[in-house]
């Protein structure tokens, strides 16, 4: 392809017949001008060279958009802060300068002028692009130009998002659904076509990414596993913890540095295992209609504690009307505890931190700002990598393993939402703004939750199995505490026995017994005609939802996750 016109190849605009044939040879500058997709030719500094008739209506443009970098033509919409069509199109591009190989993209929001070259935000209009970027090379290998072809999906999206409409014009929808999936699933084999053909070609390559992945899965098993067994320690811990704040109800300076450090480690253990969901899709939600002013308000009382120290401020601002979203609680309170933690990592003592929550279009935006040490613009993708931060390797470096906004973009794409980070440089502060899509107005808010007051506190017989013996014997020393008579077994055979012999009023039974588990313990209580009575409370590492769900299913009340604090076992038992 020529840098200044196709017509100046040596076929031209005339046709010829090779010898032999009794066809002749096509115009291949009238074959792109007319071809059905979009197409833009780009030069390796990603300047337009040619673009034909397809992509210019497609875009709205005229001619004169040849000879000028693409990025000038098609900026980012500065009325959307979250917008990144020009950064992932770049990292395409650059992808196929640098690997002379085909780079097909995800689909794309990339919104684009609606009329002329206007930046000031007002005169765009929302498109969605599905582009697939092809180098062409030259007699020495090298990159002369890049094809751009792009498919203009934004009807597909916005019919995936209207929801619900009246049948006739959703019967129309899906018809015109159908059809552009059929494409993108054609799209799709080819391209697991051509994956296929480099495999055989690639079979050494093949061999070695499989012990790659298998090396992979193993790794993550590790860490899974390591962090479920982290659990155990982490609790006894923090059981010891709260037994001498019992002990010293004065205080002591050694508590308060317990407490923290107890917390980041069960924060390190639960990104841990987060992040290995995260990496091979297993991250569960337990989705609800709810009021995120709620998951707002439950993140900054578990953490507020921490920003009091070295004078640092925590600003929350929410709206008066709920910001109703269907979700998962725990998972969106966990989003912005994780944001929190990242920002008073990096924020220096007598920092500000301000969180805002809005709703508008559609659309809940919280967003998060620190005045702390902020990064470089270029690294703010990569900042939600695995094991990736945003402050180098050294001795100040804060403490954390990287997972934490790895974790968050999963539980918010996992919600349809997504998140994006922005600083002005190093030593100017952070953002995180995350966008999720605001619930259906079919449904009434949730109703407010009734404060019920808390009664006499009773005393109780309760079983403790647990195979740990330091963090049942501190169990046990809580309990007896509070004045409740308390038994202790460390085997699933030994609870069952000391149930059919005793009666207890409570169970609080580990799940991961060294003899049978916690699951079959609970079945064989429950089986006895007093098994009805018995409070049965599940503790284990493990807290999915398809864990609380098996253990619900096997008989259990209630489901805590080690490291388990006093006060929500305390809660249990008084209710």
């Amino acid at each position: 392809m020529s840098t200044t016109s196709p017509s100046n190849s040596p076929s031209g605009s005339q046709s010829r017949t090779p010898s032999g044939s009794p066809y002749a040879v096509p115009d291949f500058r009238q074959l792109f001008e007319f071809a059905l997709s979009p197409l833009l030719i780009l030069a390796p500094d990603f300047v337009i060279v040619e673009v034909n008739r397809a992509y210019l209506a497609a875009t709205g443009k005229g001619r004169d958009i040849v000879g000028r970098r693409i990025f000038d033509v098609f900026p980012d919409n500065p009325a959307d802060p979250a917008a990144d069509g020009v950064a992932n199109l770049r990292r395409s591009l650059e992808t196929v300068v640098g690997t002379a190989r085909t780079d097909t993209m995800a689909l794309q929001r990339y919104d684009i002028p609606a009329g002329g070259d206007t930046d000031d935000g007002t005169g765009f209009v929302e498109r969605w692009w599905s582009p697939v970027n092809t180098p062409v090379l030259d007699a020495e290998g090298r990159v002369s130009h890049i094809i751009h072809r792009v498919e203009d999906v934004t009807e597909f999206v916005l019919v995936r998002r209207a929801g619900r409409e009246k049948e006739r014009a959703a019967a129309e929808a899906r018809t015109r659904a159908e059809g552009m999936e059929i494409d993108l699933f054609v799209r799709a084999r080819e391209i697991r076509e051509v994956n296929e053909q480099l495999r055989r070609l690639n079979g050494d390559l093949d061999a070695a990414g499989h012990r790659l992945r298998e090396e992979q899965r193993a790794k993550d098993r590790f860490i899974a596993t390591l962090s479920h067994e982290l659990r155990n320690p982490l609790a006894a811990a923090t059981a010891a913890t709260e037994l001498l704040g019992l002990d010293m109800p004065g205080g002591h300076p050694a508590l308060s540095v317990l407490e923290r450090q107890l917390g980041i480690l069960a924060r390190m253990s639960n990104d841990l295992l987060d992040g290995t969901r995260a990496v091979t899709g297993r991250l569960e939600l337990v989705p609800e209609r709810m009021d995120l002013r709620s998951a707002v308000e439950s993140a900054c009382a578990d953490i507020r504690g921490l920003f009091g120290h070295e004078g640092r401020v925590l600003d929350v601002r929410l709206p008066d009307r709920p910001v109703l979203v269907d979700g998962d609680r725990l998972r969106l309170a966990q989003v912005l505890t994780n944001l929190l933690s990242n920002a008073l990592k990096y924020t220096l003592p007598g920092g500000r931190t301000a969180i805002h929550l809005s709703a508008g279009e559609g659309r809940a935006q919280l967003t998060v700002r620190d005045d702390g040490i902020g990064f470089d613009p270029g690294q703010a993708e990569e900042l939600f990598g695995v094991f990736m931060r945003a402050a180098p390797a050294g001795p100040q470096t804060p403490e954390g393993l990287g997972l934490g906004l790895s974790v968050v973009r999963t539980i918010l794409e996992l919600h349809g939402g997504r998140i994006s980070a922005h600083s002005d440089g190093p030593g100017t502060g952070a953002s995180f703004t995350a966008l999720l899509p605001l619930a259906a107005s079919d449904g009434d808010p949730p109703p407010a939750r009734p404060v019920t007051p808390r009664r006499g506190r009773k005393q109780l017989a309760v079983l403790i199995v647990e195979d740990n013996t330091d963090l049942a014997a501190t169990y046990r020393t809580l309990l007896d505490r509070q004045g409740h008579h308390v038994t202790v077994v460390h085997t699933g055979a030994d609870a069952v026995t000391a149930t059919g012999s005793h009666v207890f009023d409570v169970v609080v039974c580990d799940l991961g017994l060294p003899d049978m588990d916690g699951y079959e313990v609970a079945r064989t209580v429950r089986s006895r005609p007093q098994g009805a009575s018995l409070r049965l409370i599940a503790v284990s590492g493990f807290s999915r939802g398809t864990d609380r769900t098996r253990s619900r299913e096997a008989g259990f009340d209630a489901h805590l996750a080690k490291p388990l604090p006093l006060a929500d076992l305390l809660d249990l038992l008084e209710a």
